[in-house]
């Protein structure tokens, strides 16, 4: 079972998440703001983060940014807003997850399952190997990537996407593999993917247009070869 803080202002739901995730045998603190959020996440170790967008005092998007910048605890977005753009900025902002509400419990449970899922997964031992690819080179034991010298400033996710790729260069990864490792999902939306590798790209000095490192091969899958 995980130790989840639900940061939600509306008492209603407030009351309801905890209900049904203290039921479910998770252990739950609660807040309303987004300065109590930072207060909670700085001196707790939580599991999971569950983060409302509309709190009084600090738009949730932005408390996401000030959370990435202490923590790499796993964060579901739980949002009114449908609005795709939105959707990308908050994945690119280190969102883990996000649920439209309104939303069932169960949809809550298997979200708050396969994050968790992912992030054990990732907490597992890595290789000790540095793997070098062209100008990249990325330690797993420390979680850091340098091109040509320069360590890259990547989030959790960004990093195992990259680590996963050049542990297999000039391999072409299908989609559905790269969600079932690195996102441990069986099934999802390729946005997810797309976006990543959007900023990824950028990180490396590179756009789809113009690869040097990462390619996507549309309909089959992406691979990463150092460049030619």
């Amino acid at each position: 079972m995980a130790s989840v803080l639900v940061v939600e202002d509306d008492q209603f739901v407030r009351s309801a998440l905890i209900r049904h995730l203290t039921e479910a045998a998770h252990t739950v603190r609660s807040v309303g703001t987004a300065l109590e959020a930072l207060r909670e996440v700085a001196h707790v170790g939580f599991d999971v983060v569950i983060l409302d967008l509309g709190l009084p005092d600090l738009d949730g998007g932005e408390a996401l940014k000030m959370l990435r910048g202490i923590t790499d605890v796993p964060v579901i977005i739980a949002t009114a807003r449908d609005d795709e753009a939105d959707i990308v900025r908050l994945l690119n902002d280190g969102a883990d997850d996000y649920l439209t509400k309104p939303f069932s419990v169960e949809h809550l449970s298997a979200r708050m399952a396969a994050v968790l899922r992912r992030s054990r997964a990732t907490g597992a031992e890595p290789p000790s190997r540095v793997i070098r690819v062209g100008g990249l080179s990325i330690d797993p034991l420390r979680r850091q990537a340098e091109l040509d010298g320069t360590v890259l400033d990547l989030t959790r996710r960004e990093f195992d996407l990259l680590a996963f790729l050049a542990g297999r260069p000039g391999v072409v990864v299908p989609r559905r593999e790269l969600l079932a490792e690195v996102w441990q999902q069986s099934y999802g939306d390729d946005q997810t993917i797309d976006v990543h590798l959007s900023w990824l790209r950028r990180k490396l000095g590179e756009t789809a247009a113009r690869p040097r490192y990462l390619h996507t091969l549309r309909g089959v899958g992406v691979k990463l070869e150092p460049p030619r």
